[in-house]
């Protein structure tokens, strides 16, 4: 087996380019295959190298790493002589049409109650006619010549499918500038590379029957490939995720503080109906089966996300995250914090409380309550035991208790209503700081 990915470098990468990338690798991996990263860049004026440096970045931020990597900008001559080898079977032929004289068949024809079809007008050229245009500067583009009929296959997530060829127009393999075309050069990396599975998204379904008859044309047996096409995203609410909404971006989630983890989990649980478990794409491949994927559309649900980010910085332990946490933090702190964060950037927050400088929290009507806190503060050293004696004295002295006793000591010791459980993070802040702070809230 051996699959491939392949994002062209024209932006940055999306969920959905994550979702095809980290199924590739997850087909591969299990059955012992070969994962062949390629970036189609044969689009030179859109294909920019921070783009490709990107790429590589957050797959590799994402857990995933490539047996194989090629360029299409390095192979021209290959395309090249498979163009050739078209043109010489009559199979490719030149266009001399503009895109002014298309789009003015077009309409012609849907005003004719017919298909917009291109009407293969070219080929009823003589080559005299070509050549007199070709004497007088006219670029031709190139057209492959379908086969007609039907092409068919068992695939993979959405079963049999069968794309009828005399519905589609000739695809346009080369421009009138001599650039290759994606449908093309895609089919021609795929047989020299060895391609044997080809799974990427269901917008690529009318591409599948195009290029399996370009692949028969070039010499491939196209029964040794076999496809699966996933069901596209969908945000939330049912509508389009688009792929140029910022949020969705692998680069955005990242810097959001998103774990590749928990986005791995997501993703490979996205579309069955097994629960979502966070984890690395080496420990979800040996369980992943595209035969799991449901035909349906998938949503894309961030609070779904964001939930699995919880669960999966909650379970995690100190010699996960040492190496990312805050200099001077250790294992009490981490164990201390990890049950309340939703993001691993408010580690840093929480550091903050636990050992700089805060604004307390106070309320005119705690007065009394923090100032009494702060005269009956114990003495040094502190442990777990301290928070619940201390608070236990409190009760006695000031008659309250629950919410009324508890929130004003959080609000004026970590400034939030929320946090922490207060027996373990209360050593974390120490006794000076403590007493500085119920005294800044009592004022």
């Amino acid at each position: 087996m051996k699959v491939r990915f392949a994002p062209s470098p024209t932006g940055l990468l999306h969920v959905g380019n994550a979702r095809i990338a980290i199924a590739n690798w997850c087909v591969a991996r299990r059955q012992g295959g070969r994962f062949l990263l390629r970036l189609d860049d044969t689009d030179t004026e859109r294909s920019k190298p921070e783009y490709a440096q990107a790429i590589e970045e957050d797959l590799r931020w994402l857990g995933l790493d490539w047996d194989e990597f090629r360029r299409q900008t390095d192979h021209i001559p290959a395309y090249e002589a498979a163009a050739e080898k078209l043109k010489a079977s009559g199979r490719l032929y030149p266009c001399l049409e503009t895109e002014e004289e298309l789009a003015y068949k077009r309409e012609q024809r849907i005003r004719q109650g017919k298909p917009p079809l291109y009407d293969r007008a070219a080929l009823r050229m003589t080559k005299e006619q070509l050549d007199r245009a070709l004497a007088n500067g006219k670029r031709p583009h190139w057209r492959f010549l379908l086969s007609g009929g039907s092409v068919s296959w068992k695939d993979g997530v959405l079963g049999e499918r069968s794309v009828k060829l005399t519905s589609l127009s000739d695809p346009v393999l080369i421009r009138a500038d001599g650039s290759f075309l994606y449908t093309f050069t895609s089919v021609v990396d795929d047989l020299e590379t060895g391609i044997t599975d080809v799974v990427r998204g269901e917008d690529h379904v009318t591409n599948t029957g195009i290029q399996l008859d370009i692949f028969g044309a070039l010499g491939g047996d196209a029964r040794k490939l076999r496809f699966a096409h996933l069901p596209l995203l969908t945000d939330a609410d049912g509508g389009p995720l688009s792929k140029r909404t910022g949020s969705v971006g692998l680069r955005q989630l990242r810097r959001d503080g998103v774990e590749p983890a928990a986005l791995a989990g997501y993703l490979v649980a996205l579309g069955s109906s097994s629960d979502p478990v966070p984890g690395m794409p080496a420990d979800l491949a040996p369980s992943y089966d595209l035969a799991r994927i449901s035909k349906s559309t998938a949503r894309f649900d961030t609070k779904q996300l964001l939930a699995l980010n919880r669960k999966w910085l909650h379970g995690l332990d100190h010699a996960a995250v040492q190496d990312r946490l805050p200099e001077g933090s250790d294992e009490k702190f981490w164990m201390a914090v990890r049950g309340n964060l939703d993001l691993f950037r408010e580690v840093r927050d929480w550091w903050d409380v636990a050992q700089g400088d805060i604004v307390p929290a106070g309320e005119p009507a705690d007065a009394d309550l923090l100032r009494i806190a702060a005269g009956t503060l114990p003495e040094e050293p502190w442990d777990e035991a301290t928070w619940p004696a201390w608070t236990t004295t409190l009760a006695e002295r000031t008659g309250r208790k629950g919410k009324a006793l508890y929130l004003p000591l959080r609000r004026a010791l970590t400034g939030e209503d929320h946090g922490p459980d207060l027996k373990v993070f209360l050593p974390l802040i120490g006794r000076a700081r403590a007493l500085r702070r119920l005294q800044q809230a009592a004022s």
